[in-house]
């Protein structure tokens, strides 16, 4: 199993979350072909695993399929862990997901992460199609993940074997944004990763508790926490304001029932908006930063003072490629600073 570090280390860790965006006037196959592109410049620049999400039925998100989408990104990198960030496991059978992560744990030893999550990932017609011969639902998910790990282990009592799956080095994360998935991973002994880059409202007090009553486990000796972060960062203000009108507008046509493709971004879209969708994007994006390295810097410091969070995922959707890999760029140089504290010296001067 991957070894994780004890808690509240000053080395804390960095990677990258990819919705896979499909952007308006262009195709799914676009969209992949940028997520191999941008998980090898996420390698290149030195973050430590890159995560893809389960959505279905939105027109604007690529990664439906994604144990399929990890196996393109894994030809795509060499050295970066990569993985689920999460499936959401209500809608699958555990022995699907076990021979699923077995298989891409066979084709790249060692760099293979299943985050699990109990939220369906869709509306409740588009989990109905796809669960229609499932039984099981969100309550079940404690059992379904403890399944899941004994068709890992190669549990004997199940009267088989997951092939591909027993026996392969697959860690299990689970992923929340609220209480309960707090409550479960301490309970089980797993990681803990947090959608504070949409869900940000319950984060301290779930990982309160998480470390409070985390109980060890073979694959984890002591609690681990990884935390999303949005970030839209640019050589200037101006710019960086206008690359995050993308994502802003896809949460308020997603709060609207209007999901669609990534939108060009459009210069003063914020101030255009009505006070109670402007309170809305405050709320989901407040896990976020907008503008150059120097606000980043402060903005991720203050981020891990406050949370003592062990990795953070970095996050936000951007619709020029260009502009979203220099956004990336900068993401490091900022991180580099804060672990080294170069960015407290910058400030004091």
């Amino acid at each position: 199993m991957e070894r994780v570090r004890p808690p509240y280390s000053a080395m804390t860790r960095f990677s990258v979350l990819d919705l896979v965006p499909v952007n308006e006037g262009g195709t799914v196959g676009e969209a992949l072909g940028r997520a191999a592109d941008f998980a090898a410049h996420a390698e290149n620049l030195g973050f430590h695993r890159y995560w893809v999400a389960e959505h279905h039925g939105m027109p604007g998100i690529a990664s439906a399929a994604t144990a399929v989408v990890l196996a393109h990104i894994g030809r795509a990198t060499d050295r970066i862990r990569i993985g689920a960030g999460g499936i959401m496991l209500p809608n699958h059978a555990p022995l699907l997901i076990a021979e699923q992560f077995g298989t891409l744990a066979a084709l790249f030893p060692g760099r293979v992460d299943l985050g699990l999550g109990r939220a369906p990932g869709s509306d409740q017609r588009v989990a109905q199609a796809m669960r229609r011969t499932l039984t099981g639902g969100p309550d079940d998910f404690p059992r379904d993940v403890m399944e899941l790990q004994a068709y890992f282990a190669g549990d004997e009592r199940l009267g088989f074997q997951a092939t591909p799956g027993a026996g392969e080095d697959v860690p299990l994360w689970v992923l929340g944004s609220s209480l309960y998935g707090a409550q479960l991973a301490a309970a089980l002994g797993l990681p803990y990763a947090f959608a504070s880059h949409f869900a940000p409202g319950a984060l301290d007090e779930a990982v309160a508790i998480y470390r409070r009553d985390f109980q060890p486990s073979a694959q984890l000796a002591h609690p681990y926490v990884m935390a999303g972060y949005n970030v839209f960062a640019a050589d200037t203000a101006e710019e960086a304001r206008l690359i995050a009108t993308s994502m802003q507008q896809a949460f308020v046509r997603l709060r609207t029932g209007r999901p669609g493709k990534l939108q060009p971004p459009v210069a003063g879209y914020y101030e255009s908006l009505p006070p109670q969708a402007q309170a809305m994007l405050a709320d989901v994006l407040s896990a976020s930063t907008i503008g150059t390295q120097a606000d980043l810097e402060r903005d991720l410091a203050a981020f891990i003072r406050r949370t003592q969070v062990d990795e953070v995922i970095i996050g936000g959707q951007i619709h020029d490629f260009e502009a979203r890999k220099r956004s990336l760029e900068i993401a490091m140089a900022a991180a580099g600073r804060v672990a080294s504290g170069s960015h407290q010296a910058a400030a004091a001067q």
